[in-house]
């Protein structure tokens, strides 16, 4: 090896699971210093994980980003999810809670209860829309029965079944994606018995056809359906392949995140720089 070979220590877990091959899968490098963003959109690209976590730990305050294999994202739950686990249960020296500062997002906490992690993000409420966004709705593929608009597009249906038949046009949906930056979470009514209301997340402009449990979209469904459901605890599942769950409580303009965290592999990263910087 040359001096230009960097070596990195990596993780994958699985996030908002306590199985894995469920939950969404997300990337976890730990950093001296950050590299420059050509090289951190590679690694990520490599990984093609719906996000790939790099984190510079601190003496009180860790830094974070996250990259899909495409491009960086503002808010990402369940790579933060994964970040925390990988200090807390794969590394020494860190304890809860934990802060992370974020260059979009600000600051954000996490604690752990039982095992169970807890995310402290920002609420990010939707505002209703006289009538859906035609482009958007044809792309997605079904007639919803409200829509809803903020950091994303939020469709409302009156089915969990209608939410789980969904096969959008992800050509068109990408280019609505592209126009307006805004992925598009699907959501209604659960009917297990179990759970509050189900969903799903599209963003194939950012790389991401369908994300499997999608934490920041939470931030939006948990004001959504707790002013709905006059509750301020609720528990969501996110009906992708994979599935997840994640339990959220509204406490202001924050919302917290519960989920469950567990470990695939971890392995070392060997970054040529001048390749990865061509």
């Amino acid at each position: 090896m040359t001096d230009a070979i960097l070596q990195l220590s990596a993780w994958h877990i699985d996030a908002f699971t306590d199985r894995v091959f469920r939950g969404n899968p997300a990337a976890v490098v730990l950093l001296d210093d950050w590299l420059d963003d050509t090289t951190l959109l590679a690694i990520a690209a490599e990984h093609n994980l719906a996000e790939t976590a790099f984190v510079v730990p601190g003496d009180t305050t860790h830094q974070l980003r996250w990259f899909t294999p495409t491009c960086e994202v503002e808010l990402c739950g369940h790579a933060t999810l994964a970040s925390a686990y990988v200090l807390l249960h794969c590394r020494t020296g860190f304890r809860a809670p934990l802060r992370f500062a974020t260059r979009h997002a600000g600051e954000l906490g996490v604690r752990e209860t039982d095992g169970m992690l807890w995310l402290d993000f920002p609420s990010r409420p939707a505002q209703p829309l006289e009538r859906a966004p035609a482009a958007v709705e044809a792309a997605l593929g079904a007639t919803s029965v409200a829509w809803h608009v903020g950091a994303n597009h939020l469709a409302i249906f009156d089915q969990a079944a209608i939410v789980a038949a969904l096969a959008p046009d992800m050509r068109a949906l990408a280019a609505c994606n592209r126009e307006d930056n805004r992925g598009v979470i699907a959501t209604a009514p659960a009917d297990d018995g179990i759970h509050d209301f189900v969903s799903r997340y599209f963003a194939p402009a950012h790389g991401i056809d369908e994300d499997p449990v999608t934490g920041s979209a939470h931030c939006t469904l948990a004001p959504y359906w707790g002013a709905r459901l006059h509750k301020t605890e609720l528990a969501g599942r996110q009906i992708s392949r994979r599935g997840g769950t994640v339990i959220c409580r509204l406490a202001d303009d924050r919302v917290h995140l519960g989920g469950r965290a567990v470990r695939y592999a971890e392995n070392q990263l060997f970054i040529d720089l001048e390749a990865a910087r061509s």
